[in-house]
């Protein structure tokens, strides 16, 4: 009996070892390959971290190498919701960061309470609290954590986009938003050069200790990471600072609805300045006016006035309808055509006058006759050879186009009014790009506003091609010079812009006085003034237009763009070390110096 109860509780616990074996087999298959990756994850997890590494957007810089766009150093603060602790803790440290970073408090604790993903149950360990966060709030914030024992803060050192010239070329350059970590350009040369100028990144597994240090060597597992290219503007920052001011004494003198300026060597195509007011500050976009930096040289038209009537005189003359003595009646300063009378502007009424006094005094007649002797489809194919109506090959988007008949829909009158910068619409880039066609003896150029690319790891330049101009406007040798002096003229004694004139340089240019339109109606209040020109006339150095849209007081070109054009032609003109073509008298000079 005793030998069989023996044998009995040996094949119990037999089989209740076994059962235990088996059980302890099935839990390790359990573990072991069921729940291994899980397992192993959450393991993983205690001994490594994630690295993210990005490169430096690329930067921005004038012609000649001047900063317009850097990278300033700055801290992203994360945190990682498995490390901060139980609900108080996260709470805790929500309120901090409510206090330190004005952030809203619900918000972050929410974000720190999550631990894990719903989708996959794996640990969240990365929540971002703010991006770009100035380096001494950033290392104040980082002394107070170690005091007050937070954990699960993480500092990341980073650079966020950085304008040093303030409000300077702001509209040209645009600015940058970050989206979910995403960098989002908005407009100007930041979106048009982004996948230029954006860096790689990596994410890297390095090991850790206990305490949270890298392992030694784990470095070198670090996927490495490539800067953006660097990107050189056409401008010239000396000239855009002359630019940029005189458009401000323009606004504070005139009050107008908005001013602009295009400076353009008129040879390469090269934007040398480009500005416009209101603007704004790209560091500083807190009440920015969307209507401030929405970019109005390439977005919007106008209709141009009397600046228009240079490029359609030249026309005439390249096709020999008329030449510079041609002699045509200007009705005493009221002409009736197609039923409609056009009127010189006010008390500038003229007789018979010869072609270069037409330019020389704007005469609204006198070039509209010339329209008329020239027919429509020429005026159509002038206008259309100077390029207007198209697209100049400015790289930034939208460009407007502005608006033109086609010919097939002109009227009778409309043969008379084109001519005069009339019931059409061209942009500031377009008449820019014309007069450096007038400059340059008749090529159309594309306007060029980058000029080359740099690898900023191995030095390589990508130079930006200057494309040839398709042809010559014009036909006859002696088109340019006679349109040229015509132009010239228009800033001496007699002309319409006298206060245009640079003293100790010849100046080619036109006025441009233009009435808006209203519902339809020409207004006789609201005006676009505009003065553009080249200077030295005979081998020009620039192409300068000045727009000011709705001035107040005064609206003539000639008397509200032009002094502007000659303020800012003059200080150029120094900067470009371009000698005068003649001695100015010392007491001229003396006044110019006051």
């Amino acid at each position: 009996m005793g030998r069989k109860y023996f044998v009995a509780r040996i094949i119990i616990a037999s089989v209740i070892l076994l059962l235990i074996l088996i059980a302890l087999l099935i839990r390790m298959y359990h573990v072991q390959i069921e729940r291994h990756d899980e397992l192993f994850s959450k393991a993983k997890n205690t001994y490594t971290s994630t690295v993210r590494q990005e490169g430096k957007r690329g930067e921005i810089f004038d012609m000649n190498g001047n900063l317009l766009v850097g990278n300033k150093p700055c801290v992203d603060i994360a945190a990682d919701p498995g490390e901060v602790g139980d609900s108080s803790k996260c709470r805790e440290l929500a309120e901090y960061f409510q206090k330190t970073l004005e952030l809203d408090t619900l918000n972050i604790f929410n974000r720190l309470s999550i631990k894990t993903y719903e989708s996959t149950g794996k640990a969240i360990r990365y929540v971002i609290i703010k991006r770009g966060v100035e380096l001494d709030i950033a290392e104040k914030i980082r002394r107070e954590v170690k005091m007050k024992k937070f954990k699960g803060v993480i500092f990341e050192n980073k650079t966020k986009r950085f304008y040093p010239k303030n409000k300077l070329v702001a509209n040209i350059l645009g600015f940058i938003n970050v989206d979910s970590g995403k960098v989002v350009p908005e407009g100007g040369i930041e979106r048009v050069v982004n996948t230029n100028v954006t860096p790689t990144e990596s994410v890297s597994e390095i090991e850790r200790t206990r305490k949270g240090l890298r392992l030694s060597g784990e470095e070198e597992k670090m996927k490495a990471v490539q800067d953006g290219n660097n990107v050189y503007l056409t401008i010239s920052e000396p000239i855009q600072m002359i630019v940029e001011d005189e458009l401000d004494k323009l606004m504070e003198k005139y009050n107008p609805e908005a001013a602009y300026a295009v400076m353009v060597d008129p040879f390469t195509g090269n934007i040398i300045a480009m500005a416009q007011r209101p603007t704004f500050d790209p560091n500083d976009r807190t009440h920015m006016d969307p209507k401030a930096w929405r970019n109005r040289i390439t977005e919007d038209s106008f209709e141009p006035g009397s600046i228009m009537k240079s490029t359609v005189v030249a026309a005439a003359l390249d096709l020999g309808i008329v030449t510079p003595t041609t002699k045509i009646d200007c009705e005493g300063g009221h002409w009736l055509f197609c039923g409609k009378i056009l009127s010189e502007a006010a008390g500038h009424g003229h007789d018979i006058i010869s072609v270069t006094q037409i330019i020389q005094v704007s005469s609204n007649i006198g070039t509209g006759k010339i329209g008329v002797m020239m027919g429509k489809n020429n005026v159509y194919d002038t206008i259309r050879k100077f390029g207007f109506g198209q697209k100049t090959g400015i790289p930034l988007k939208p460009e407007a186009v502005g608006s033109i008949l086609k010919l097939e829909k002109w009227d009778g009158l409309t043969v008379s009014r084109y001519p005069i910068g009339q019931t059409f619409t061209v942009t500031p880039l377009q008449m820019v790009r014309a007069y450096c066609a007038l400059a340059n003896g008749g090529k159309l150029m594309e306007l060029r506003l980058i000029d080359r690319q740099k690898n900023p790891a191995t030095g390589e330049e990508l130079k930006m091609e200057i494309l040839s101009p398709l042809g010559n406007i014009f036909k006859r040798p002696g088109t340019h010079q006679e349109i040229v002096d015509m132009m010239k003229l228009v800033t001496k004694k007699g002309g319409t812009a006298e206060k245009a004139a640079v003293k100790g340089y010849e100046v080619a240019g036109k006025t441009g006085t233009a009435q808006k339109l209203v519902n339809g109606v020409y207004s006789n209040n609201l005006h676009v003034a505009s003065f553009i020109g080249f200077v030295p006339a005979d081998n020009p150095a620039f192409v300068l237009l000045v727009t000011v849209d709705e001035p107040k007081g005064a609206y003539y070109g000639g008397v509200v763009a032009a002094p502007a054009f000659s303020h800012i032609a003059k200080k150029a003109l120094r900067v470009m070390n371009v000698p005068p073509e003649y001695d100015i008298p010392v007491d001229e000079e003396e006044d110019d110096l006051l």
